[in-house]
């Protein structure tokens, strides 16, 4: 699996941080270090299993010796779909250097063995006990293969068969989960590094006096401690949901569950209508066994049909209200029945926690009633619409659900907003607490998750509407970007590629000065000492110019548009081990250079009226900001700022069919621009004749680069409507005899941009009127 670039840059950023200290590290006694202590920070969805697995293997390909990571996490259930995915799923490829096996297999042969990397992993209630002595966790006891030392002795120790002590690096998936006891006993194995990743920062006490070293002795500050990964490029990357509507009532549970029904259809036929293989899911989120508007427990021993728990009584809303299939209903709680009075044989109850979840997972379940018992573990990006019963829905517990539903099907923003939406339907007691959780949700959203749009319908005002749809039906020319030509330079770069398969003293590098504690003389009166290394670990040439590519070209969400997809590495030669230092490895990043070079020289972007046009769909708006116009393809829109409306109120007086374009699920163009490649989102669509314009008002950054530049030449593949291309930017703007583009200083107005004798020239407006109707020129 490649990364995205947000992704690729968080996780190098902490190995070269980690690199960097232990070339110095602070020390506790002569032997052993201060650890290196990060934390990533990362919103929910943004990939940090991923970004923290492609860290560990960057650290191995920059150490002297293979390193041993104990990776752990709180659930059970997260840690059996680490364990899965990090062995041989979908993360196996990113960490292609360590022999991957739960914590509990680790034997002292593993440990010896120092010729591939070690990973363990473990859930920490393997080891969190506070008396090691007389508890029973298995890892504390000797163990008969293990020459009379515990596990526990063994990670500490961690020698290999030379008495080299490997570099320990302890991964916590779920930082945020960190205990103040869980983080003494880490510490008790005098890790080299402890590497956290939470969407919030929540440094345990006992981690206070490596903090507290690294500032005094590093001068480390607060951003030192932290990766951050920015919630726009996740948003931007298609891998969370664009909007948030939420909805509050104050009514019996079916009034929310029917509006809740009512836009999961809406969703599933825009899905149908795109041809996309998305089925949108539901959660149910209520209290188990307790009635309704009073705090006593449901009699379990009555009839089905007269109980009054609240799972109870909206499974039989989903299936006698709506006639829902009963096979595709979950209940995933602890709801008691008595032995006399049995729920129904079509009743999916799922009442043993996570001994039942490889049923509930293989059961593909489109609607599931739980009670927060399910938050760790389970996250399905098809899962857009959640209903929270009263006394389930405080600040604090809708915030938790929230993650639950943000991840988006397919790392893609679709043309329908209500496919890029998560749905919440909040039942509350009083309209004071639902005020109490929309004032929660949105400092949440402002202070982790700004890119995100929020929508909110009361249940007071029964009109609103949160999409509205396309008035009539229009289409775009598609674009994409063509690599026919660039084929043939690429594959004889990748042929001219140097085969390192024999070694030689081109595949080994200068180490680090990364330091090794060895064992210096017998096993009971030898001293330990520091030693220099003059090598670093193998990484494989096809990991090298992978990640070379990817770095220069990065996907930035669409991973088929990429030059490494025209690189044949799975030839044989790629197979060579080479020292990420070592001037083969330098090579190859010079050869991914070149290969990125061909590629951006020798495409070109295209446009193709025949090939699955784009035709904009239903757009989400707030009613409440809704600004109304006449010749638009919708009803009106509710996201333009200052200058858009008045560019938009400009458009509408010309009488041409026109729609405001959203920046994410809309029409996009690819830029062919080295190392940042992006896709451009014009603000505005209009039709006139057999023209498509595609407009953007901010079209300053794009003008001053070559990418942007190169939006002016999108050749036609077929016949039928052109795509022609207008960027607005404010003040005059001038071309000089070399070509440059400059505004003048002082200047007022506006400048339109477009293509004449081959070339981007500016026309300038006194007024966005002006403007607009130089835009609109054939």
């Amino acid at each position: 699996m490649d990364l995205l670039k947000f992704q690729a840059d968080a996780s190098t950023q902490i190995t070269e941080r980690f690199v960097q200290y232990m070339e110095d590290p602070l020390t506790v006694r002569r032997n052993q270090v201060v650890p290196f202590y990060q934390n990533l920070s990362s919103i929910t969805g943004s990939g940090k299993t991923l970004i923290l697995a492609d860290t560990v293997e960057q650290i191995r390909s920059r150490l002297p010796i293979e390193p041993v990571v104990l990776w752990i996490s709180k659930g059970r259930v997260v840690v059996w779909q680490t364990l899965a995915n990090l062995a041989d799923g979908k993360y196996s490829g990113l960490v292609g250097g360590y022999d991957v096996k739960p914590l509990m297999d680790c034997r002292v042969d593993d440990v010896e063995d120092s010729s591939r990397g070690l990973l363990l992993v473990a859930t920490v209630g393997k080891f969190t006990q506070r008396d090691k002595e007389e508890g029973d966790r298995k890892i504390y006891r000797v163990q008969l293969d293990a020459a009379d030392r515990s596990l526990w002795d063994l990670l500490k120790a961690r020698r290999d068969a030379q008495r080299r002590r490997r570099p320990f690096i302890i991964v916590y998936d779920e930082g945020h989960n960190l205990s103040n006891l869980q983080t003494q006993l880490l510490l008790e194995l005098e890790p080299d590094a402890l590497i956290a990743a939470s969407a919030t920062l929540r440094v345990p006490e006992a981690l206070g006096s490596t903090i507290e070293r690294l500032r005094r002795d590093k001068k480390w500050q607060d951003a030192d401690f932290i990766t951050a990964v920015r919630s726009s490029d996740v948003v931007a990357s298609g891998l969370v949901k664009k909007h948030i509507l939420l909805g509050g009532y104050v009514t019996p549970m079916e009034s929310a569950v029917d509006d809740l029904l009512s836009q999961m259809k809406g969703a599933e036929e825009s899905a149908v209508a795109l041809g996309l293989p998305i089925r949108p899911k539901a959660i149910y989120v209520s209290t188990t066994n307790t009635v309704d508007g009073v705090s006593i427990r449901d009699d379990a021993a009555r009839p089905f049909r007269e109980r009054q728990a609240r799972p109870i009584l909206i499974w039989r809303h989903l299936v006698e209200g709506y006639g829902i299939d009963p096979s595709s209903i979950a209940v995933y709680c602890d709801l008691k029945f008595d032995g006399k009075f049995p729920p129904p044989p079509s009743f999916n109850l799922l009442s043993g926690g996570d001994a039942d979840y490889d049923r509930f997972v293989s059961g593909n379940f489109r609607h599931i009633i739980f009670n927060l018992g399910l938050q760790e573990g389970w996250d399905d990006p098809e899962c857009a619409f959640a209903y929270i019963d009263k006394e389930m829905g405080s600040p604090e517990q809708v915030t938790q659900v929230v993650g639950r539903v943000l991840r988006q099907p397919n790392a893609e923003h679709y043309p329908s907003p209500n496919l890029n939406t998560a749905h919440f339907y909040i039942r509350t007691d009083e309209k004071g607490v639902f005020e109490a959780i929309l004032t929660d949700i949105r400092a949440k959203l402002a202070s982790d998750i700004p890119d995100i749009t929020l929508t909110v319908k009361r249940e007071t005002s029964s009109g609103s509407r949160p999409y509205l749809p396309a008035l009539k039906q229009r289409f775009v020319p598609t674009v994409s970007v063509d690599s026919t030509h660039a084929r043939a330079p690429i594959d004889a770069i990748i042929s001219a590629t140097q085969d390192y398969r024999q070694g030689g003293v081109n595949t080994a590098g200068k180490g680090n000065r990364i330091q090794v504690l060895q064992d210096v003389g017998g096993d009971t009166d030898g001293s330990e000492e520091w030693i220099e290394m003059a090598h670093s670990n193998r990484v494989t040439a096809r990991w090298v110019i992978r990640r070379e590519v990817l770095k220069l070209f990065p996907a930035h969400g669409d991973r088929q548009r990429s030059p490494i997809n025209l690189c044949d590495i799975e030839q044989a030669k790629f197979d060579a081990h080479v020292e990420y230092t070592s001037a083969a490895a330098t090579h190859l990043r010079e050869q991914a250079a070149r290969v990125v070079e061909a590629y951006v020289d020798n495409s070109a972007i295209v446009q193709n009226a025949l090939d699955h046009p784009y035709s904009p769909d239903r757009i989400a708006v707030d009613e409440a900001k809704l600004v109304r116009f006449k010749n638009a393809l919708h009803e009106g829109y509710s996201d333009l700022n200052g200058l858009e409306k008045t560019f938009a109120e400009a458009l509408d007086k010309t009488k041409k069919v026109w729609c405001r374009n959203p920046s994410q699920g809309g029409f996009t163009i690819p830029l062919l621009d080295r190392g940042n490649t992006k896709t451009f989102s014009p603000d505005f669509l209009v039709w006139s004749d057999k023209i498509v314009f595609a407009l953007d008002t901010k079209g300053d950054h794009l003008i001053t680069e070559d990418a942007g530049r190169k939006l002016f030449y999108i050749d036609k593949m077929e016949d039928g409507a052109e795509l022609v291309i207008r960027l607005v930017t404010e003040g005059e703007w001038t071309v000089a005899s070399t070509g440059e583009f400059s505004r003048k200083s002082g200047s007022s107005g506006y400048t339109v941009w477009s293509l004449r004798q081959g070339k981007p020239k500016p026309q300038h407006s006194a007024t966005l009127g002006g403007a607009v109707d130089l835009c609109l020129r054939a």
